[in-house]
C-alpha cells in the first residue's frame, strides 16, 4: 500500500471525515464502501430532524470482489490487483461519482472507505492513482480498528438499544466485539477490544473446496480455537459477557451478526423459521432463537437440497454456505449459551455516517421520528391521544414485557395512523394496515419484526380485522410472530385496536385540538 494512501485511525477519523452540523446547508452524504465481496454505493440524508433514521435515497452494489481479484496472483508472490480490475474499479467509482452529482451530493460530502484488500495489495498505490485520475475522489483506507468501529457501529445503528456480541463475516475474515450501548464510552471500547480471525467466507470456501484434508482439518480446528481464544479474553474484559454463560433459565448471550456472510445463514433460518412463510420481507432485524440458530446440520441440507431460489440468497452465497456454516459451527462451539441471534443490515457505511453524529443523536430513539408532528398544537393532541389510550389499561397489570404499540415505542406511529383513510372501507383498511407495516420504511432503525408484527395487529384490530382468505394468512403469521415474544402480547394488540375503533366512532373526525378529544369521549 502507498504510503501517501490516506489511512484512517481511531486518532484521526472524525477530523478526516466530512463532519455533520445541523445547520449546514445540504445534510447529503455519498459513501463508497470497498469491501472484500463488492462494492457497495449509497447516498444518505441526514437532515435534521430525521437525521438518527440515516435514510438512504440511493443504494447500488458493483459485483467486484477485491478478494478473488487478490487471490488471482501467482502463488508465491505478491498479492496484486490485476490491470483489469483496477479500470473496472475506477470506471464503476467515476460512475459513482457522478450520480452523486446528479443527486447534488457536494463534493467534500463524498467517502470512499477501503478495508483489507486494499491494505493487502502490493500495488494498492496503482489503484489509488487509478481511482483519483477517473473520479477526482481519495480513497480512506481504514486501519482494522477502525473497520472494527465502522462495522459495529454500522449495525449497532440499526436499534434502539444493544448489548450483546457482534460479529461481521465478510470475504477475507470474521470479527467478533461486544458493545453495551448503555455503557459511556462503548464505541470506543468495541472497537478497541474487537478480535479479527483470517476465516471470511471467500477465503475458507477456496481451503475447503481445493485444500487437502489434513488442511482443512488445521484450518478448521484453528478457526475454533482462535473463536474460543476471541470470546474468552472478551468475556476478561467484560465482565458482564461472562456473567450471560452462567446457567440458568433466562442465562445466554444475545449476539447480533452483520456482513453478506452471515446474512446469507439468517436468510435460511428465515426460509424455515417456525412461521411460515415468514411475514416480513428482509433479513434486517430478524431475530432467531438460540436453539434454531444452532441446528446447522439442518440448514446444511437445506441449502444444498433445496432446489429453488431461498429468498435472500445469491448464487455466490450459497456456494460459500459450507463456509458459512463451518464459521457459525465454531461459534456455537466457543459460546454455549446463546439466547437469540439477531441479524443486521448495516455495516461500515452506515457505521461512518453514525459516527459523524454528536452523542445525543446517536443515542435517541429512532422510532418517534417516523412520525413528525408539524407543529405544538398537533403534538399536544397526539400526546392526549396517547394518554387516553395508555388510561384504558389495567393499572395493576405489568406491561414490561408485553410487547405493545406502546413499550416498543410505536405509541406516536398508531395513534396518528387511527384516522388514516377513513374514506375507504374497515375490510380494505384491515388489510392495508397489514401490508403497510411489514413494509414501509424497510431501513428504519429499531422497527424490528416483532414490532412491525404488533403495529399491523393493532392497527388491523382498529378496523375490525375484516380479512380476506390471502390476508388472512398474513394476519395469522404475524400472531405468531407475537406469539414466540409473548402469546398474550395479541390479545392486547386486539383490545387497543378495538379501543382506537371506539375513539374514531365518538370523534369521527380527526381531533386537531386537546380539548376537542377530551369533550367527545365524556
Amino acid at each position: 500500500m502507498a504510503s501517501s494512501a490516506d489511512i484512517i485511525t481511531l486518532e484521526n477519523f472524525a477530523s478526516k471525515m466530512p463532519p455533520w452540523e445541523p445547520n449546514l446547508p445540504n445534510h447529503l452524504y455519498a459513501l463508497v464502501d470497498m469491501g472484500s465481496n463488492g462494492i457497495r454505493f449509497s447516498i444518505s440524508d441526514l437532515s435534521p430532524p430525521q437525521t438518527r433514521l440515516l435514510r438512504c435515497l440511493y443504494r447500488e452494489r458493483a459485483a467486484i470482489s477485491l478478494f478473488d481479484a487478490l487471490n488471482a496472483s501467482p502463488s508465491g508472490g505478491p498479492l496484486l490487483f490485476p490491470s483489469d480490475v483496477i479500470s473496472q474499479v475506477s470506471q464503476t467509482l467515476a460512475r459513482f461519482k457522478s450520480i452523486a452529482n446528479d443527486y447534488g451530493v457536494p463534493t467534500e460530502h463524498i467517502s470512499v472507505l477501503a478495508t483489507e484488500a486494499m491494505r493487502k495489495a502490493g500495488n494498492a498505490a496503482s489503484m489509488l492513482d487509478a481511482i483519483l485520475k477517473s473520479s477526482g475522489l481519495g480513497v480512506h483506507v481504514l486501519a482494522p480498528e477502525v473497520e472494527a468501529l465502522f462495522g459495529a457501529m454500522g449495525a449497532r445503528s440499526g436499534f434502539d438499544a444493544v448489548n450483546g456480541l457482534f460479529l461481521d463475516l465478510g470475504g477475507g475474515s470474521v470479527q467478533m466485539t461486544y458493545l453495551n450501548s448503555s455503557v459511556d464510552g462503548y464505541e470506543m471500547a468495541a472497537a478497541l477490544s474487537g478480535k479479527s480471525l483470517p476465516f471470511g467466507a471467500a477465503k475458507l470456501i477456496n481451503i475447503l473446496e481445493t485444500g487437502e484434508t489434513e488442511a482443512q482439518v488445521t484450518t478448521v480446528n484453528t478457526l475454533q480455537v482462535g473463536m474460543r481464544d476471541a470470546f474468552a479474553k472478551l468475556q476478561q474484559q467484560f465482565p458482564s459477557l461472562r456473567d450471560t454463560q452462567i446457567t440458568s433459565a433466562n442465562s445466554g448471550i444475545d449476539i447480533y451478526l452483520c456482513g453478506g456472510g452471515f446474512r446469507g445463514y439468517g436468510s435460511i433460518l428465515m426460509h424455515t423459521d417456525p412461521v411460515q412463510p415468514y411475514p416480513v420481507p428482509g433479513i434486517g432485524a430478524y431475530t432467531s432463537q438460540g436453539s434454531l440458530f444452532s441446528q446447522t446440520k439442518k440448514m446444511r441440507k437445506v441449502n444444498a437440497e433445496y432446489d429453488d431460489k431461498i429468498f435472500g440468497m445469491s448464487k455466490r452465497r450459497r456456494q460459500h454456505f459450507p463456509a458459512i456454516a463451518t464459521v457459525v459451527e465454531a461459534l456455537i462451539d466457543a459460546i454455549p449459551q446463546i439466547r437469540t441471534a439477531t441479524f443486521c443490515s448495516g455495516g461500515n457505511r452506515e457505521g461512518a455516517l453514525f459516527m459523524k453524529l454528536p452523542k445525543y443523536v446517536r443515542e435517541g430513539s429512532p422510532l418517534p421520528l417516523l412520525h413528525q408532528v408539524g407543529d405544538k398544537m398537533r403534538s399536544e393532541t397526539l400526546q392526549t391521544l396517547m394518554d387516553i389510550m395508555q388510561s384504558s389499561l389495567p393499572t395493576s397489570f405489568d406491561f414490561s414485557n408485553i410487547p405493545t404499540v406502546f413499550t416498543l415505542g410505536l405509541g406516536p406511529l398508531f395513534v396518528s395512523n387511527i384516522w388514516t383513510r377513513a374514506g375507504e372501507s374497515s375490510d380494505a383498511n384491515a388489510a392495508f394496515e397489514l401490508h403497510q407495516a411489514v413494509t414501509r420504511d424497510p431501513s428504519a432503525p429499531g422497527f424490528t419484526h416483532l414490532a412491525r408484527a404488533a403495529l399491523g395487529l393493532t392497527l388491523c384490530f382498529r378496523w375490525g380485522a375484516g380479512l380476506g382468505p390471502i390476508d388472512r394468512i398474513l394476519y395469522t403469521n404475524l400472531q405468531q410472530l407475537v406469539s414466540q415474544a409473548n402469546p398474550e402480547a395479541n390479545f392486547w394488540a386486539e383490545y387497543l385496536g378495538a379501543v382506537a375503533g371506539l375513539l374514531a366512532m365518538l370523534c369521527p373526525a380527526e381531533p386537531d385540538k386537546p380539548d376537542r378529544l377530551k369533550k367527545a369521549i365524556k
